[in-house]
């Protein structure tokens, strides 16, 4: 359990994925591009590429943890994490996405 004060330290805002590729050496791994509107584009490696192909990527709004420190991820630099859920009997992956259109960068609330 963790306290709301410690769940208030995540920042969760709307990106848009503007640019997605797999990642060399990894079946996997993927490299988005993803913008935070007003706080420009940030590279996001997310372990999706088994259940997500780059072009189905391209122009959806997700969920990402925007303030965590940077991460060197088989050698790309990501600079934040998406939101997904797994389904525990089939492990299917869901990412978090927006049911009405929202600016990048919009705070998750």
């Amino acid at each position: 359990m963790i306290s709301i004060d410690e769940f208030r330290k995540s920042r969760l805002v709307v990106g848009k994925v503007t640019e997605a590729e797999g990642v060399p050496g990894s079946k996997k791994l993927l490299k988005l591009k993803v913008s935070l509107g007003p706080e420009g584009e940030r590279t996001l490696v997310a372990g999706i590429g088994s259940h997500y192909s780059p072009e189905d990527l391209v122009g959806k709004l997700i969920v990402v943890v925007a303030n965590l420190e940077p991460a060197t991820i088989r050698g790309v630099k990501s600079e934040g994490m998406l939101l997904a859920a797994e389904d525990p009997s089939s492990g299917a992956i869901s990412l978090l996405t927006l049911d009405h259109p929202v600016q990048e960068g919009s705070p998750i609330l």
